[in-house]
């Protein structure tokens, strides 16, 4: 290591030249890493101004089609059930199949019941199976 070290002859040049790329790189960095954030910041920023303009156009939308006297009659039908005089509605209750609605649960037992296996030795085997895996099981 002595003699490579040896044999490695710097100037007067040499030296100038690499303290002064050290101390560029020692003045850029921070000015790099404020540029990078910065420009990070700026590309947030348009998406916001981006997601917002696209609000404006939805609302803006809406505001048209609720100036539409067809769609204020409709929204007024669907919502709030009017009807023009004369007409006869008919609201259908619990139209749902009963096999599409959620069962009840049924009450928690009293009772305590015995499991029909040894729930040591599972749990040892399925330690051990785990810690001899060759491959991880991703859990979905």
């Amino acid at each position: 290591m002595r003699e490579w070290a040896s044999g490695i002859r710097l100037s007067a040049f040499s030296v100038i030249m690499l303290s002064l790329v050290v101390l560029g790189a020692w003045v850029l960095v921070p000015t790099l890493g404020t540029f990078i954030d910065q420009r990070q910041k700026i590309a947030a920023l348009e998406n916001s101004i981006q997601v917002s303009q696209d609000e404006i156009t939805a609302l803006e939308n809406e505001r048209e089609r609720w100036s539409d006297p067809a769609y204020i009659t409709t929204q007024a039908r669907e919502r709030l059930y009017y009807v023009k005089p004369g007409e006869v509605v008919y609201l259908i209750d619990n139209d749902i199949d009963p096999a599409a609605l959620p069962q009840e649960q049924a009450p928690v037992s009293d009772t305590l019941e015995e499991t029909p296996s040894d729930w040591m030795h599972q749990l040892l085997r399925s330690l051990t199976a785990a810690g001899l895996s060759d491959t991880a099981v991703v859990g979905e």
